[in-house]
C-alpha cells in the first residue's frame, strides 16, 4: 500500500510541475486579471493550470471525482463520495498579481474526510512540498529533497505564521491572547501551512473565509509532518463539507494541541 501510495504521490508531483510550467509562462507575460461573482480574482493562469491538473488526476484515479476551484466557479460544485481530489490550480492569485512569489499549485486526495496525500508548489521560489499520511513530508528545492517534520516550539516562544492579503489583526490579537508569542511572520497563499510542516512556524491561525481547496494539500503536509489542522474548538478539521467552506481553524504542531 505505501508502494502504491508513493507512486501516486510521484504522479501528482509530475502534475503539479507541469501546472507549475503553464503557471510560470503566464507570470512572464502581461497577464489580465478578471473578477469572479464571489469577487475573488482569477487569471489565465488558474484557468490554464487547472486543464492542465484534472485530466491527469482523471488518469491518476480512473472514477475519483477531482473537485477544482475553476470548474466549481465555473459549473457548480460535483457531489463527492468518500474519496476525492481537491485542487487549487493557483493559490494566492492576490500573490500572483502582485508578483511577490507567493503562489503555489495545490493538488490533495481526500479520503473519509481527512486529506491522506498532498502537493504544495510554489514555481517561483523553486520549492514544492510533497507527503502523505503514510510516507511522511519532505521538501524539494535547490538544495534537493529532504524530510521536514513540524517542530516543538522554543521557550522564548511561539513562531506565529499569519496571512499577508487577508489579515484580520483584531482577531488575531484576541486568537494569541494569553500565548507566549516570540515573532509573528507573513506569507500568501498555502505557505503559511507549509512553514508549520516545515517546522519553521508554530502556528497559523486562520481566522477568515477560506475553501477546501485553499488548505487541503498543506493541510495534507502537516498532518504528514506530524502536526494537526482544527476548528477553533479543538476538533479536527474535515472535508467534504456542504459547499466545501471552512470554518475558522488553527494549524500547529502537536505538542500545542490542545490550545
Amino acid at each position: 500500500m505505501q508502494d502504491a501510495q508513493a507512486t501516486l504521490l510521484e504522479g501528482v508531483i509530475d502534475l503539479a510541475r507541469r501546472a507549475g510550467e503553464v503557471v510560470m509562462a503566464v507570470y512572464a507575460t502581461d497577464f489580465a486579471v478578471r473578477g469572479k461573482e464571489d469577487a475573488s480574482p482569477v487569471t489565465e493562469a488558474d484557468e490554464r493550470a487547472e486543464r492542465v491538473i484534472v485530466p491527469g488526476l482523471e488518469r491518476l484515479l480512473p472514477g475519483v471525482v477531482v473537485v477544482a476551484e475553476e470548474g466549481v466557479a465555473a459549473r457548480g460544485a460535483p457531489t463527492v463520495g468518500e474519496r476525492f481530489w481537491l485542487v487549487d490550480p493557483l493559490d494566492g492569485t492576490r500573490e500572483f498579481v502582485q508578483r511577490n512569489g507567493e503562489f503555489t499549485v495545490n493538488i490533495a486526495l481526500v479520503e473519509g474526510g481527512v486529506p491522506v496525500l498532498g502537493v504544495v508548489l510554489a514555481p517561483a521560489l523553486g520549492r514544492l512540498y510533497a507527503g502523505s499520511l503514510r510516507g511522511g513530508a519532505f521538501v524539494d528545492d535547490a538544495n534537493g529533497r529532504r524530510p521536514i517534520a513540524c517542530r516543538a516550539p522554543s521557550p522564548a516562544g511561539l513562531t506565529v505564521v499569519a496571512s499577508r492579503s487577508h489579515a484580520d489583526e483584531a482577531a488575531l490579537s484576541a486568537f494569541l491572547v494569553g500565548r507566549e508569542v516570540a515573532s509573528i511572520a507573513r506569507s500568501g497563499s498555502s505557505l503559511k501551512l507549509c512553514l508549520v510542516a516545515a517546522g519553521e512556524a508554530d502556528l497559523y491561525p486562520r481566522l477568515g473565509r477560506t475553501m477546501e481547496w485553499d488548505i487541503a494539500a498543506g493541510h495534507a503536509l502537516v498532518l504528514a509532518a506530524g502536526g494537526v489542522v482544527c476548528t477553533l474548538d479543538g476538533a479536527p478539521l474535515r472535508y467534504g463539507k456542504p459547499g466545501f467552506e471552512n470554518p475558522h481553524f488553527f494549524a500547529a504542531g502537536r505538542s500545542l494541541v490542545p490550545l
